[in-house]
């Protein structure tokens, strides 16, 4: 039975075996690779979307959870081609080096700026637990800080 639910905004029927990891689904029967894969244990972050405007980490729901809920991919970030505040935070501090951990590091900001418009030192290094290898940890929080209108 197919699972229903809205992605980046638009209905989707999944037919992917219920225990299937989100992640997954995603990227192999939704076609969108942005999200990446990292750990697969939910530790690293690099899959994080949101799920009903909650970070989380697609590598650990099954997909069978997200029946009727609202998801948000790295793609649907910032709809019609425009750039999200966080995206054009993340060029002007050139916070990317691989790239690789950035999409679900953009997610996690995200859903940080959603619940705290104005997020201290403090509420950022509390949110951002996803894991960057390059350790741009500095650029990541003062481009969180530039999005917030605290440069």
């Amino acid at each position: 039975m197919p699972i229903e639910a809205t992605i980046n905004g638009k209905p989707v029927s999944i037919t992917a075996e219920p225990d299937t990891p989100l992640l997954w689904v995603i990227r192999e029967e939704l076609g969108m690779t942005g999200t990446k894969f990292g750990c697969g244990i939910a530790a690293c972050g690099a899959c994080s979307v949101h799920i009903d405007g909650a970070v989380t980490r697609s590598c650990s729901v099954p997909v069978s959870d997200i029946a009727g809920k609202a998801i948000t991919t790295i793609e649907g970030l910032a709809p019609h081609g425009t750039l999200h505040a966080l995206q054009a935070a993340w060029i002007a501090h050139q916070v990317p080096q691989c790239g690789y951990c950035q999409s679900g590091q953009l997610m996690a900001a995200a859903a940080l700026l959603a619940a705290s418009p104005k997020p201290t030192d403090e509420q950022i290094d509390a949110a951002m637990t996803n894991i960057c290898r390059c350790g741009t940890y500095p650029r990541i929080r003062a481009a969180i800080h530039a999005a917030a209108g605290q440069a």
